[in-house]
């Protein structure tokens, strides 16, 4: 329990790598505060689920990422905001000229201009608490590119650099920011498209998940959700706290090629 007392607030939380991360939180002892832009019964659910599980307070905030205002608010409502977990983020695939307008300032605002919202709107309540942690879920592509994913790629770039710029800005305050970069993570969304892909490419699963999905990804295994979960409660915890300003790839060796 190293983050009893602690607030986290994770974005993009209901599904996938940001509950993983959530239910890591709450298992560390932080108290949690679920995000996403719908606003279901399920989804305040999960909070009541994870409140229940794990013996922390649990709470589901409804926002819309694309929304630099609503960003802002979710701060706000979440009273405490001690470790802001930026996750948020959409994708669309397409060739640079054919990209449509409209979906990259969807994945720019989302997956980029977010994180800039809320911890703008983060940071003078850590100041006032005298303690706060910043961590950003990037991805590979913040360091590395594919072709196809300009919009994405471009803003998980932007998310690294601004990363960088706010431990600048907090490296004498008991405050640090840093990124995680995922590879390959074993999501539902992931986990639901590996049928159609067999179809796609007559292969077997296992062909499809090493030679097509983790093509670029050396240790041909998924990251999971668990492991990014636990990646930011190390970046939460004391140990890392002259951790600032840096990123940690969790892609079984992409980065390294």
């Amino acid at each position: 329990m190293v983050l009893k007392g602690k607030t986290a607030v994770i974005t993009g939380s209901n599904s996938g790598i940001g509950l993983g991360i959530a239910r890591e939180m709450a298992k560390a002892g932080a108290d949690v505060v679920l995000n996403s832009f719908s606003d279901r019964d399920e989804d305040h659910a999960l909070a009541v689920d994870i409140s229940k599980e794990f013996g922390v307070n649990a709470r589901y905030i409804q926002a819309d990422m694309s929304k630099g205002d609503q960003c802002r608010a979710l701060i706000e409502k979440s009273g405490a905001c001690d470790i802001l977990i930026n996750n948020a983020g959409i994708q669309h695939v397409a060739p640079i000229d054919e990209f449509p307008a409209e979906k990259w300032d969807a994945i720019i605002a989302i997956n980029m201009s977010s994180a800039f919202h809320t911890t703008a709107a983060a940071l003078p309540v850590m100041r006032k608490a005298g303690w706060g942690r910043v961590i950003n879920i990037a991805s590979a592509h913040g360091l590395t590119a594919s072709p196809y994913k300009a919009a994405y790629v471009a803003a998980k770039h932007g998310v690294v650099g601004m990363t960088k710029t706010v431990a600048l800005e907090t490296a004498q305050e008991p405050i640090t920011a840093n990124a995680i970069c995922p590879g390959y993570v074993l999501t539902p969304l992931v986990e639901s498209q590996i049928p159609d892909t067999m179809r796609e490419y007559d292969m077997s699963r296992e062909d499809v998940v090493k030679n097509v999905l983790l093509k670029r990804q050396p240790s041909k295994e998924f990251a999971t959700t668990e492991q990014l979960g636990g990646t930011a409660v190390f970046l939460a915890s004391d140990a890392a706290a002259q951790i600032t300003g840096t990123t940690i790839s969790v892609d079984g060796g992409w980065t390294a090629l």
